[in-house]
């Protein structure tokens, strides 16, 4: 990549739209292909109709070695053009998706199907042609095996459980897994589209709703980008209670997925202990905000509520013990046969497809790959206090797990050196109004992973285009693929090794 293809950007900046490099669409298709060959990933990939009328692609590039993010655009001339996803996975299901909301037509793409079930308020198509068939949003068309000894299972949309819909179509023969085939937005609700004009009264509760377990996460990556494209500085002090609050609600996230893997394989010690503990880490949040997913704390221009010194002192005292306690139940993990033979070499995913998919998070880092935007992208206090990535090399569920073990021990050092020594200022100033015209793009390290967060403005400093990429959609096709071969009972545990978020996906 090159300085005269892409704009090079810092994490939660914002540069004007005059800025960003106009490319013919061969020259953008080109460095997509050679930024993803040098080991880029590519972040985000969206349209938006520009002033004279006709759409504009943008991508942005995450470049992990630099720690800069590449942006450039294309102007289409009509609605098709030649896929990118035949020679760069990881856009496969961003160019359906545009197909789905805007009619763009990826020719040449090689499963060409509707990311979503429930047609988008934005599209103003209702089927697109390909080839010698007709795809109409909200029908799907599957994917099958044929053979006198292979069949088929259908799971959802609708659970026993708790989880939003989603449906899992299985092709077997016996008890192997030979294809898996995800399906889901049959709640998609239009976020995106909601958010066009603001920001508003209803802006962060959008934010804060998302995706309701990463309540922080997304609500932090608007908040950098309210912040980067008005000016704003906060305070160390309101950054530091931001990541207070980022690394708490990881800590409840993977206590709680830990227990879940244990729950999924029979081991109820771990399952019963971890569950327990998951609330003691919410509560942990609620004690600073009052809401145990962290609703009204993180703010434009810094934190609404601050932690008093007097505070501090508790929440060191109870994140001690919680830790403690998480320690004896997840040991027993990792000293069980049992639950070791059910954990290892089940839901493999090698690195060089990992890579080729674009994962990220923990499903990224269980395969080796070391990719985390505390370390590569950071933002306030991870500018300063540092956390070490954790990796696993073998990629399966063990691995994903002893991930999220690793994470939350280094978490908790992170919060000890954080709460003994929070930095003075002001918890909140009052942004001014969005610059008009301009672009920024926030990344943000959740618990899944990295969510992506670019806001474009209009003449009138009001959002024209919001585009959220939660880290789900990066990984829910590494799900597919880790099922592979596997038997179809390895299902619930493989699905809870990913942790992945359906309404994160259906935005």
């Amino acid at each position: 990549m090159t300085g005269t293809q892409t704009l090079s950007m810092r994490n939660a900046s914002a540069v004007s739209l005059e800025t960003v490099p106009q490319l013919e669409f061969d020259a953008f298709r080109q460095v997509i292909l050679a930024s993803v060959k040098s080991h880029a990933r590519v972040a985000a990939l969206f349209a938006r109709v520009a002033a004279a009328g006709h759409m504009e692609l943008y991508v942005v590039l995450a470049a992990d070695h630099h720690g800069t993010l590449q942006v450039a655009k294309t102007s289409l001339q009509d609605d098709a053009y030649p896929a990118l996803t035949p020679l760069c996975t990881q856009v496969h299901l961003f160019e359906r998706e545009l197909a789905e909301n805007w009619g763009l037509r990826p020719l040449g793409h090689p499963w060409l199907k509707p990311v979503r079930f429930t047609k988008s308020r934005r599209s103003a198509h209702d089927a697109w042609d390909r080839k010698d068939d007709e795809i109409t949003v909200g029908v799907a068309d599957f994917y099958r095996v044929r053979g006198a000894e292979v069949h088929e299972v259908a799971v959802g949309p609708v659970h026993a459980g708790i989880i939003e819909p989603g449906h899992f179509r299985f092709q077997c023969h016996g008890e192997q897994v030979f294809q898996l085939e995800i399906s889901l937005g049959y709640q998609h609700r239009g976020v995106e589209r909601a958010l066009l004009g603001g920001p508003n009264a209803r802006t962060l509760p959008y934010m804060e709703t998302l995706a309701g377990d990463t309540t922080i996460g997304h609500t932090t990556a608007y908040c950098q980008n309210v912040e980067a494209l008005s000016g704003c500085d906060i305070s160390a002090r309101a950054a530091a209670v931001r990541v207070v609050a980022l690394e708490l609600e990881r800590l409840a996230n993977h206590t709680g997925a830990l227990g879940a893997l244990a729950g999924d394989i029979g081991f109820l010690p771990t399952a019963s202990f971890c569950g327990r503990l998951r609330g003691d880490f919410l509560n942990l949040t609620a004690s600073i905000c009052g809401n145990r997913f962290g609703r009204s704390l993180v703010r434009p221009g810094g934190v609404r509520f601050d932690v008093e010194p007097r505070h501090v002192t508790d929440l060191l005292a109870r994140i001690e013990t919680a830790h403690r306690e998480v320690e004896q139940a997840v040991d027993l993990l990792w000293t069980t046969p049992s639950v070791q033979a059910r954990f290892e070499q089940t839901g493999n995913l090698s690195q060089e497809l990992a890579r080729e998919l674009g994962l990220v998070g923990v499903a990224a880092r269980a395969c080796g790959i070391e990719r985390d935007v505390r370390r590569d992208f950071p933002t306030g206090m991870y500018r300063f206090v540092q956390i070490p990535t954790a990796v696993s090399q073998t990629g399966d569920v063990f691995a994903r797990a002893y991930v999220r073990w690793l994470e939350i021990e280094r978490s908790v050092d992170f919060l000890r050196d954080i709460l003994g020594s929070l930095p003075a200022g002001a918890a909140c100033i009052t942004p001014s109004t969005l610059r008009p015209e301009h672009l920024s793009v926030s990344l943000v390290e959740s618990f899944r992973g990295e969510i992506c967060h670019v806001a474009l403005t209009d003449v009138g400093g009001r959002l024209d285009t919001y585009k959220v990429v939660d880290p789900s959609f990066h990984n829910w096709m590494g799900l597919a693929m880790a099922l592979r071969n596997q038997q179809i009972s390895d299902f619930p545990l493989c699905n809870k090794s990913f942790d992945l978020s359906y309404c994160g996906h259906d935005l």
